[in-house]
């Protein structure tokens, strides 16, 4: 099926213009309704008429109306109108327009004006009409859920696959380092979520609370529960920003910044152009977190430009690390430590940041001796680079699926969950011990995609993760230290090179091509150098 369908509750989609052919596919996929809210002869002759969607829909056994609306120009009246169809329609519904926006637009528009009465609708509609028909559901829409989408449907394009995702902006995070140091433009790592969805999965715009793998339903805050046949668990990990003590109340000013937030990476870049003088600190939480080598790339990246400018010498940079070592795959610390003496950087290990005054532009650590005694130790800043401890998210720690440090509980090498053999987990969610990047979710969506279908047909699980994971450490503009790695911290260059010399090639690798073949592969099934090992 072509038509890219977004859920906004268990019982209303929006969809693009589709054609009279694809509303039998329409009501294989569990509608009852169909709305069209795109006047005749708005696209010109390519444009299939109002007559002609309702013969289709008719015999598709689908409820049709048409209220043809203008882009811009939505009444009070025709609010009412769609308002009264949501309530009088068998639903699941499914709206569109050109686009799908003016019917998302009416859709909310009805939902402010008649709130009480399409929740009673919502209500009662029987969950089961649609839940029934969910074949594969994946939940969350980063970049391991839509990779894997899209490999699936490049492997069989007839599997019926449903995404559950409540953001409706997708970002290409491993950007966000060089948005800190001026090198990319924030806005070039945003993309509308409709825009990244493969055609043929249905989005379903809600958010995951809760599982049920006996009963197979993941529950949704939209009320309704749904049923599934395989489950994907991908939702992320959660970043903690309420473990610090003050720092929400002064992110984003006071000097206070992270190359972890969208918003805030610009200010990143913000600061380290005004900063001519005083103290920066860099901090780095726990492990695990979200690409480790990022909160020290923060670091290295803010010295070369402030060591190019010439001011890196009224600069005291500090690096807390509650960890105990610089980075934790060995062979890529003496490269790593030449640039550290080379910027002159005061590493503390053993110190974890507990508490931010932005105002008193003061920060508190936890510091651990050797014996493991723990004092706090208060330190002045006029810059503060935070990276927040993170976790898995809260409805993923609280399942049945999680184990006891609360990640979803795979196998490793096959990514099925080691309890319910229909149920996989990629990305940062997953338990399996790699380094949680893109590049290692670039290499899982492979693993799970076979592994998934082989499943389906009855087959063994045919193939294997080796840990990849790759973190290209930004050492200074211009040159990268490219860092891949495996289980056990085995190295697993893509390049026959010497991967612990920083090179320029790995530079433009990280800052120019990366990025393109993240849009323009990754997310569209395109497995290009993705290939794992196999049994």
């Amino acid at each position: 099926m072509s038509v890219s369908i977004t859920r906004h509750n268990p019982n209303f989609a929006t969809a693009p213009q589709f054609t009279p052919e694809d509303m039998q596919e329409i009501a294989v996929q569990g509608f009852k309704s169909v709305i069209n809210n795109r006047p005749d002869g708005e696209g010109g002759a390519s444009q299939p008429t109002s007559a002609e969607m309702e013969k289709a829909a008719q015999a598709a056994g689908l409820h049709y109306s048409y209220l043809p609306v203008i882009s811009g120009q939505i009444t009070e009246a025709q609010t009412a109108e769609f308002a009264g169809l949501l309530v009088s329609q068998p639903s699941p519904l499914l709206a569109f327009c050109r686009s799908g926006a003016r019917s998302t637009n009416l859709f909310q528009m009805a939902s402010a004006l008649s709130s009480q009465s399409i929740s009673a609708s919502s209500k009662s509609a029987p969950a089961c009409n649609w839940n029934a028909q969910q074949d594969i559901v994946i939940i969350g829409g980063g970049s391991a859920g839509i990779g894997l989408a899209a490999s699936l449907l490049k492997r069989q394009p007839n599997l019926q696959i449903s995404i559950v995702e409540p953001k409706d902006k997708h970002y290409y995070q491993p950007a966000w380092t060089l948005v800190g140091a001026g090198e990319f433009n924030a806005r070039d790592t945003e993309r509308d979520m409709a825009d990244v969805m493969p055609h043929g999965v249905t989005w379903i715009r809600a958010g995951a609370t809760a599982f049920d793998p006996e009963k197979k339903q993941v529950h949704l805050d939209s009320g309704n529960p749904i049923s599934y046949q395989y489950l994907i668990v991908a939702p992320g990990l959660q970043l903690n920003w309420k473990a610090i003590e003050g720092l929400e109340e002064t992110l984003g000013k006071n000097g206070v910044t992270s190359n972890y937030r969208y918003d805030l990476a610009p200010y990143t870049w913000s600061l380290v152009q005004s900063l001519q003088a005083g103290k920066a600190i860099f901090t780095q939480p726990p492990m695990p977190i979200k690409c480790a080598g990022a909160p020290q790339k923060a670091v290295y990246l803010s010295c070369s430009e402030w060591e190019q400018q010439g001011r890196l010498k009224n600069i005291q940079v500090e690096f807390d690390n509650a960890g105990a070592v610089l980075f934790g795959v060995a062979d890529f610390v003496p490269p790593l430590m030449e640039y550290v003496k080379r910027y002159k950087v005061d590493l503390q290990f053993n110190s974890q940041l507990v508490a931010v005054d932005g105002p008193a532009k003061k920060a508190w650590f936890n510091v651990k001796d050797a014996e493991g005694n723990v004092q706090r130790v208060e330190k002045h800043f006029d810059m503060l680079h935070v990276v927040p401890p993170q976790s898995a998210p809260d409805f993923i720690k609280q399942s049945p699926l999680a184990n006891a440090d609360g990640w979803v509980d795979v196998d490793q090498t096959t990514l099925q969950h080691v309890r319910y053999p229909n149920i996989f987990s990629l990305g940062d969610a997953c338990s399996s011990p790699n380094a949680k990047t893109a590049a290692a979710a670039r290499k899982q969506i492979v693993v799970v995609a076979e592994n998934l279908l082989a499943l389906r047909a009855g087959k063994s699980l045919p193939t294997r993760y080796d840990g990849y994971g790759s973190c290209p450490l930004t050492v200074e503009k211009g040159r990268i230290v490219l860092a891949e790695f495996g289980f056990g911290g085995k190295l697993l260059p893509t390049f026959p090179l010497d991967p612990t010399v920083p090179r320029i090639a790995a530079w433009i690798l990280k800052k120019n091509i990366l990025p393109w073949l993240y849009w323009n592969a990754m997310l569209k099934g395109r497995e290009w150098l993705a290939r794992p090992s196999k049994n």
